[in-house]
């Protein structure tokens, strides 16, 4: 403050202000540091569960005023707390950035190791051959069975050719025997419509 009385400007102090402003450039550039510290999330990583998506399919249900959000028609994501109206705009949802950083996660992957890599192969190898193994398995079993099939389509033509041919002999002898009849009687035959020599 001045001491003349005619002065009736207020004054202010410099130096007090100066402080205060130096207080708040140290403030703000600590709670810039604090923002510019990167937040730690977690890699992005597979599901561990399956998407249900045709539990409510071909379902109807009445919508009121009153009815929450997540029992209204479309799919709800508890995550985001959002419906979204078809299957496939659903699935791009949960698969997209804002739905996996709500659950934490940064849309970075982890990089596979060669090691890990090898290791993926190996039990990808293996289950090939387990496979290839229940196939050869399922061919033999397959193949034992039509084969056990032919062979009694075979046992059965057999049978009925036996059959055939017993009928035949049968028939030949009873003809036979009545034209050696026929014979001994002086007919040519009895009258029937077939000839016999």
């Amino acid at each position: 403050m001045s001491l003349r009385p005619d002065d009736h400007r207020r004054k202010w102090d410099r130096s007090q202000y100066e402080r205060l402003a130096q207080d708040r450039i140290r403030g703000q550039k600590a709670e810039k540091e604090d923002e510019d510290a990167p937040i730690s999330r977690e890699l992005l990583k597979r599901r561990d569960y399956k998407v249900d998506l045709d539990s409510k399919l071909g379902k109807s249900v009445v919508i009121s005023k009153t009815t929450p959000t997540s029992q209204t028609g479309g799919y709800y994501c508890n995550v985001c707390d959002c419906v979204v109206k078809d299957s496939i705009n659903f699935l791009d949802h949960i698969n997209g950035k804002k739905h996996q950083r709500n659950l934490g996660m940064s849309m970075k992957v982890e990089r596979s190791s060669l090691d890990q890599v090898k290791e993926r192969f190996q039990k990808n190898k293996k289950k090939m051959e387990e496979k290839q193994k229940d196939y050869e398995l399922e061919s033999k079993v397959r193949e034992a069975k039509e084969e056990e099939e032919r062979y009694k389509e075979y046992k059965r033509e057999k049978r009925k050719d036996r059959k055939r041919k017993a009928e035949e002999e049968a028939d030949d002898a009873d003809s036979k025997a009545t034209s050696d009849i026929a014979a001994i009687m002086g007919f040519a035959g009895f009258g029937g419509s077939k000839k016999n020599n």
